[in-house]
Protein backbone atom coordinates (compact mmCIF):
# COMPACT_ATOMS: atom_id res chain seq x y z
CA UNK A 1 0.00 0.00 0.00
CA UNK A 2 2.85 2.45 0.95
CA UNK A 3 4.75 1.62 -2.15
CA UNK A 4 1.99 1.65 -4.42
CA UNK A 5 1.04 5.57 -2.39
CA UNK A 6 4.34 6.26 -3.17
CA UNK A 7 4.59 5.37 -6.67
CA UNK A 8 1.41 7.53 -7.33
CA UNK A 9 2.54 10.40 -5.76
CA UNK A 10 5.81 10.48 -7.60
CA UNK A 11 3.88 10.35 -11.14
CA UNK A 12 1.42 13.27 -9.94
CA UNK A 13 4.51 15.61 -8.72
CA UNK A 14 5.94 14.69 -12.36
CA UNK A 15 3.02 15.50 -13.96
CA UNK A 16 1.96 18.69 -12.09
CA UNK A 17 3.07 21.65 -14.15
CA UNK A 18 3.32 23.85 -10.59
CA UNK A 19 6.34 21.65 -8.92
CA UNK A 20 9.19 23.41 -7.54
CA UNK A 21 11.36 22.29 -10.72
CA UNK A 22 9.17 24.24 -12.53
CA UNK A 23 8.43 27.39 -10.84
CA UNK A 24 11.27 28.50 -12.87
CA UNK A 25 9.55 27.67 -16.08
CA UNK A 26 6.09 28.81 -15.31
CA UNK A 27 7.19 32.27 -14.33
CA UNK A 28 9.02 32.99 -17.53
CA UNK A 29 5.84 31.36 -19.56
CA UNK A 30 3.65 34.30 -17.43
CA UNK A 31 6.42 36.97 -18.00
CA UNK A 32 6.45 35.84 -21.82
CA UNK A 33 2.80 36.30 -21.98
CA UNK A 34 3.12 39.70 -20.46
CA UNK A 35 5.82 40.80 -22.65
CA UNK A 36 3.74 39.46 -26.09
CA UNK A 37 0.93 41.51 -25.12
CA UNK A 38 3.17 44.46 -25.39
CA UNK A 39 4.54 44.00 -28.88
CA UNK A 40 1.11 43.06 -29.82
CA UNK A 41 -0.25 46.60 -28.85
CA UNK A 42 3.02 48.03 -30.60
CA UNK A 43 2.43 45.85 -33.44
CA UNK A 44 -1.55 46.90 -33.51
CA UNK A 45 -0.94 50.24 -32.85
CA UNK A 46 1.49 50.54 -36.04
CA UNK A 47 -0.68 48.95 -38.19
CA UNK A 48 -3.64 51.37 -37.46
CA UNK A 49 -1.40 54.89 -37.96
CA UNK A 50 0.15 52.87 -40.97
CA UNK A 51 -3.58 52.58 -42.01
CA UNK A 52 -4.90 55.88 -41.52
CA UNK A 53 -1.67 57.82 -42.88
CA UNK A 54 -1.90 59.33 -46.46
CA UNK A 55 1.54 59.45 -46.75
CA UNK A 56 3.28 56.10 -45.14
CA UNK A 57 6.40 55.51 -47.56
CA UNK A 58 7.16 52.21 -48.71
CA UNK A 59 9.28 50.37 -46.82
CA UNK A 60 11.58 48.59 -49.35
CA UNK A 61 12.13 52.69 -50.46
CA UNK A 62 13.33 53.85 -47.05
CA UNK A 63 14.68 50.61 -45.03
CA UNK A 64 17.76 48.40 -45.84
CA UNK A 65 15.82 45.06 -46.57
CA UNK A 66 19.10 43.28 -47.35
CA UNK A 67 21.09 43.70 -43.98
CA UNK A 68 17.68 43.30 -42.00
CA UNK A 69 17.20 39.42 -44.24
CA UNK A 70 21.07 39.08 -42.64
CA UNK A 71 20.24 40.29 -38.96
CA UNK A 72 16.88 38.05 -39.18
CA UNK A 73 18.99 35.52 -40.31
CA UNK A 74 21.55 36.28 -37.70
CA UNK A 75 18.47 35.91 -34.79
CA UNK A 76 17.61 31.78 -36.53
CA UNK A 77 20.79 31.00 -36.70
CA UNK A 78 21.08 31.83 -32.97
CA UNK A 79 17.83 30.07 -32.24
CA UNK A 80 19.85 26.86 -33.84
CA UNK A 81 22.55 27.50 -31.58
CA UNK A 82 20.22 27.94 -28.66
CA UNK A 83 19.11 24.37 -28.78
CA UNK A 84 21.94 22.64 -29.59
CA UNK A 85 23.55 24.03 -26.18
CA UNK A 86 20.66 22.77 -24.23
CA UNK A 87 20.79 19.23 -25.91
CA UNK A 88 24.65 19.82 -25.32
CA UNK A 89 24.41 20.42 -21.20
CA UNK A 90 21.54 17.53 -21.10
CA UNK A 91 24.38 15.03 -22.38
CA UNK A 92 26.88 16.67 -19.83
CA UNK A 93 28.89 18.03 -23.00
CA UNK A 94 29.72 20.75 -21.30
CA UNK A 95 32.20 22.14 -24.16
CA UNK A 96 29.88 21.95 -26.51
CA UNK A 97 27.73 23.35 -24.33
CA UNK A 98 29.84 26.32 -23.58
CA UNK A 99 30.42 26.95 -27.75
CA UNK A 100 27.15 26.59 -28.80
CA UNK A 101 25.66 29.82 -25.99
CA UNK A 102 28.85 31.42 -26.64
CA UNK A 103 27.43 31.55 -30.89
CA UNK A 104 23.94 32.38 -29.76
CA UNK A 105 25.44 35.13 -27.23
CA UNK A 106 27.75 36.29 -30.20
CA UNK A 107 24.83 36.10 -32.43
CA UNK A 108 22.80 38.87 -30.31
CA UNK A 109 25.80 40.86 -29.84
CA UNK A 110 26.32 41.06 -34.03
CA UNK A 111 22.64 41.65 -34.32
CA UNK A 112 22.69 44.54 -32.07
CA UNK A 113 26.09 45.88 -34.08
CA UNK A 114 23.78 45.80 -37.39
CA UNK A 115 20.78 47.43 -35.23
CA UNK A 116 23.41 50.67 -34.43
CA UNK A 117 24.39 50.73 -38.01
CA UNK A 118 20.76 51.15 -39.82
CA UNK A 119 19.44 53.42 -36.88
CA UNK A 120 22.62 55.38 -38.16
CA UNK A 121 22.42 55.15 -41.43
CA UNK A 122 18.97 56.01 -41.47
CA UNK A 123 19.19 58.88 -38.84
CA UNK A 124 22.52 60.69 -40.66
CA UNK A 125 21.52 59.72 -44.33
CA UNK A 126 18.16 57.91 -45.49
CA UNK A 127 15.62 59.55 -43.50
CA UNK A 128 17.00 62.88 -44.14
CA UNK A 129 17.24 62.06 -47.87
CA UNK A 130 13.15 60.99 -47.67
CA UNK A 131 12.66 64.60 -46.04
CA UNK A 132 10.85 61.97 -42.97
CA UNK A 133 12.01 63.23 -39.25
CA UNK A 134 11.22 62.34 -35.99
CA UNK A 135 8.83 65.45 -35.50
CA UNK A 136 6.42 65.32 -38.94
CA UNK A 137 6.42 61.60 -39.60
CA UNK A 138 4.69 58.74 -37.67
CA UNK A 139 7.01 56.15 -39.91
CA UNK A 140 9.54 57.11 -38.21
CA UNK A 141 8.60 57.34 -34.73
CA UNK A 142 6.56 53.79 -34.90
CA UNK A 143 9.74 52.51 -36.65
CA UNK A 144 12.26 53.23 -33.70
CA UNK A 145 10.00 52.75 -30.91
CA UNK A 146 9.53 48.78 -32.09
CA UNK A 147 12.71 47.83 -33.38
CA UNK A 148 14.71 50.18 -30.07
CA UNK A 149 12.01 48.29 -27.87
CA UNK A 150 13.08 44.83 -29.75
CA UNK A 151 16.75 45.56 -29.04
CA UNK A 152 16.34 46.35 -25.65
CA UNK A 153 15.02 42.45 -25.75
CA UNK A 154 17.95 41.62 -27.28
CA UNK A 155 20.19 43.17 -25.05
CA UNK A 156 18.74 41.85 -22.11
CA UNK A 157 19.17 38.32 -23.91
CA UNK A 158 22.67 38.54 -24.48
CA UNK A 159 22.85 39.36 -20.77
CA UNK A 160 20.95 36.97 -19.68
CA UNK A 161 22.78 33.95 -21.27
CA UNK A 162 26.11 35.27 -20.57
CA UNK A 163 24.83 35.25 -17.03
CA UNK A 164 23.47 31.65 -17.39
CA UNK A 165 26.90 30.73 -19.32
CA UNK A 166 28.87 31.67 -16.36
CA UNK A 167 26.31 29.86 -13.59
CA UNK A 168 26.87 27.06 -15.53
CA UNK A 169 30.46 26.51 -15.98
CA UNK A 170 30.54 27.50 -12.33
CA UNK A 171 28.10 24.68 -11.56
CA UNK A 172 25.71 27.08 -9.93
CA UNK A 173 23.31 25.85 -13.02
CA UNK A 174 21.70 23.37 -15.12
CA UNK A 175 19.36 21.97 -17.90
CA UNK A 176 16.23 23.58 -16.88
CA UNK A 177 18.20 27.37 -16.17
CA UNK A 178 19.50 27.00 -19.87
CA UNK A 179 16.06 25.82 -20.97
CA UNK A 180 14.33 28.85 -19.25
CA UNK A 181 17.13 30.98 -20.74
CA UNK A 182 16.10 29.16 -24.76
CA UNK A 183 12.17 30.07 -24.24
CA UNK A 184 13.42 34.00 -23.66
CA UNK A 185 15.94 33.45 -26.60
CA UNK A 186 13.18 31.58 -28.98
CA UNK A 187 10.75 34.24 -28.18
CA UNK A 188 12.57 37.33 -28.75
CA UNK A 189 13.48 35.26 -32.32
CA UNK A 190 9.77 34.75 -33.14
CA UNK A 191 9.07 38.69 -32.36
CA UNK A 192 11.88 39.74 -34.52
CA UNK A 193 10.43 37.35 -37.41
CA UNK A 194 7.22 39.35 -37.17
CA UNK A 195 8.71 42.72 -37.09
CA UNK A 196 10.63 41.79 -40.09
CA UNK A 197 7.46 40.94 -42.14
CA UNK A 198 5.06 43.89 -40.90
CA UNK A 199 7.67 46.58 -40.59
CA UNK A 200 10.24 46.17 -43.60
CA UNK A 201 8.48 43.87 -45.89
CA UNK A 202 4.68 44.44 -46.13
Amino acid sequence: MSEAAAIDSAAEAAESPLTPESWGKLGMWVFLAADAMSFGGLIVGYALLRHASSNWPKPSNVLGINLTAFMTLLLIISSVTMVLSLSAIQNGDKKSFKKFLLLTICGGLLFLGCQAYEWTHLITERLPEAGISFSTHLFATTFFVLTGFHGMHVTGGVIYNSCVLAACLRGRYGPKHVEIAGLYWHFVDLVWILIFTFVYLI
